[in-house]
């Protein structure tokens, strides 16, 4: 049996994420990183011996939209798979639910579903520094209580999770990254950008009708030349402050018969 990792992990969160839940199984590896601009995922299928995970970020209670359009190219024939959703110890709202519906459209049959707090990829002051050692073994738990349901029958189809139909609104967010005088115009941030928001041709700007604020840009910059406007930052963590502060627990969902 082979284990796909499918991720689309812009700051590096939900790639650990997965990864961490990945080490339950001691099977042949499948890297898939759904967040590389202009690549062809068609060529992606998947059969019921094999095993996925599928992992996000919760952009405003929802998948992002890039990792939808990536995920609806992908076809499965009734694949065990485990969605993952990470959020920054806000809420997911919508998107486990979202992530399945696609999922499932895909071919996928999902059997079990975990929310993790990972650390907020805009206001980094919000779950510094999750998942943490506590989290990476609670999942590796989680994970465990998935195989072992796994090992005992893999009929499962029944899995209830947190969501509404139709899903929230969301619109984006009015953060957008900015180069500074440190830019080299390297062209490391546009070739990796999902969204494509960077120019290849001009890398020190942004389009920001197509910047989904996923900062990966900001993350990945050798010389730290992309940043937030504080001006606009500082209100949006102040506003954010009272739901993201008290730390929240990750959760799990199983299918059952």
């Amino acid at each position: 049996m082979k284990l796909n990792l499918i991720y689309f992990s812009p700051t590096g969160g939900t790639k650990k994420t997965v990864e961490i839940l990945s080490n339950t199984w001691d099977l042949e590896k499948n890297i898939i990183d759904i967040s590389i601009p202009d690549k062809n995922y068609s060529t992606y299928s998947f059969s019921s011996d094999e095993l996925c995970i599928i992992g996000v970020p919760s952009f405003g209670g929802r998948v992002p939209s890039v990792a939808i359009d990536h995920l609806k190219q992908m076809s499965s024939c009734n694949t065990p798979t485990i969605l993952v959703a990470t959020y920054g110890n806000r809420d997911y709202e919508d998107t486990l639910l979202e992530l399945k519906d696609t999922a499932e459209e895909c071919g996928f049959k999902i059997v079990a579903a975990i929310a993790a707090v990972t650390e907020h990829s805009i206001m980094n002051q919000f779950a510094t520094g999750r998942p943490n050692e506590e989290d990476c073994c609670e999942i590796l738990n989680l994970g465990k209580t998935i195989k072992d349901t796994l090992s005992k029958n893999l009929n499962l189809s029944n899995l209830k999770i947190p969501g509404n139909r139709p899903y929230r609104e969301y619109n984006g967010v009015p953060l957008k990254p900015k180069t500074n005088k440190y830019c080299h115009k390297c062209g490391i941030c546009a070739s990796l950008c999902p969204a494509n928001a960077i120019p290849k041709d001009n890398p020190n700007k942004t389009e920001n009708t197509l910047c989904i604020s996923c900062m990966r840009c900001i993350s990945i910059c050798p010389n730290s030349a992309r940043s937030l406007s504080k001006l606009l930052l500082l209100p949006a963590s102040q506003k954010m402050k009272k739901a993201c502060s008290t730390p929240k627990k990750n959760e799990l969902f199983i299918a059952t018969i």
